[in-house]
């Protein structure tokens, strides 16, 4: 599953589940923890499917929630060569 859209009414979130898999798409309802936030009942709801994003980004448009658009990584580059030992300012004596 790859699209995810977001939700903080937990009723929203699950008529989207619903919808999607009366649709014919898988869909999986997890509650998404925010960094921070300590309030448990302040957590949105995350629904993933394997919908086309249009379909989520519609369904969530009705539901008034936002489509997660987030993409994976891009490839990383290379560690750099850094110096094992600081670099010398002065001249020894």
């Amino acid at each position: 599953m790859s699209a995810r859209g977001i939700f903080f009414s937990d009723d929203d979130a699950r008529a989207a589940v619903a919808r999607l898999r009366r649709d014919g798409y898988e869909a999986e309802l997890v509650r998404e923890r925010l960094a921070g936030e300590d309030d448990d009942e302040d957590h949105p709801w995350a629904v993933t499917t394997d919908a086309p994003d249009i379909v989520l980004e519609l369904l969530v448009d009705d539901l008034d929630g936002w489509f997660d658009d987030e993409q994976p990584a891009g490839p990383t580059l290379p560690p750099l060569d850094l110096p094992t030992a600081p670099k010398r300012v002065k001249r020894p004596h």
